[in-house]
């Protein structure tokens, strides 16, 4: 009987943990660029008993572990917003951006220019290009993002010439699970992740990479778990009542 609500109180507690990583994805269903998180479980055994006085060995107990959540970095739908500004990102690189924190990493191609002409993020951190931050000029017009995510643009009214502002910096890892969510879409490198160069990815001027959330989905696990919990509690109840009524039982006095 112990067995039975531990084992059950295990599996409430892996329930409870996933539900928070559904509510997360479905809180960022409409990010730019977000990508979700998985969980993982595993089984823990208990070890065995050892008493010399069993005449069998001890079954084993089979307990629930929620060992991990993973990133899901399948590629999110791409949306045309017509914005010069705005990349979206086809293959696994990810984009460097400098943070008061250091450099950090995203997917969210949604870019503007700052007070001081540089490209920045929604959230105002500077984007880094391959020889630091992109900064333009204030006449300069007709920005070009090209598909390797090289920047140009027409410089003052009359000249026909282009001129290159930067690269965008974009940078792959070798194990991208190893990053670390930190918020405001944000991915940062644990020391021994190095990020390295990434000439295989491509770049779409004007589109941006949508969440890859799938909001059915994940309301849809939501629910298989919630139930999932439910049935767990029922049968946790089934058993305190059973110890219940067999306490009762063996209290009871014969008169």
């Amino acid at each position: 009987m112990e067995n039975t609500l531990l084992v059950a109180l295990s599996r409430q507690m892996s329930l409870e943990r996933q539900i928070d990583v559904i509510a997360n994805n479905v809180a960022n269903v409409n990010t730019n660029g977000f990508k979700a998180n998985k969980s993982l479980f595993e089984e823990y055994l208990n070890t065995g008993a050892h008493e010399d006085n069993f005449s069998v060995s001890d079954r084993r107990v089979s307990f629930v572990q929620d060992r991990t959540a993973y990133h899901d970095f399948a590629q999110g739908p791409a949306e045309k917003t017509g914005n010069p500004l705005d990349v979206s990102i086809d293959g696994k690189a990810f984009i460097a951006v400098q943070t008061p924190a250091g450099e950090r990493y995203t997917r969210d191609g949604s870019f503007q220019i700052n007070s001081q002409g540089q490209l920045v993020t929604t959230g105002g951190n500077i984007v880094l290009g391959a020889s630091g931050p992109i900064t333009f000029q204030p006449t300069d017009k007709d920005i070009v993002i090209s598909s390797e995510g090289t920047i140009t643009v027409r410089e003052g009214v009359v000249t026909q010439f282009d001129s290159i502002r930067g690269r965008l910096k974009l940078v792959k890892f070798d194990n991208p699970q190893k990053l670390q969510k930190e918020g405001a879409n944000l991915y940062s490198a644990p020391a021994g992740t190095t990020a390295q160069p990434d000439p295989a990815s491509r770049v779409n001027q004007g589109f941006v990479e949508k969440s890859n959330v799938s909001a059915v989905a994940e309301m849809s696990r939501m629910m298989e778990v919630m139930r999932t919990y439910q049935s767990v509690a029922s049968l946790m109840q089934q058993q305190s009542d059973l110890r219940k009524n067999a306490i009762q039982m063996l209290a009871d006095v014969p008169a």
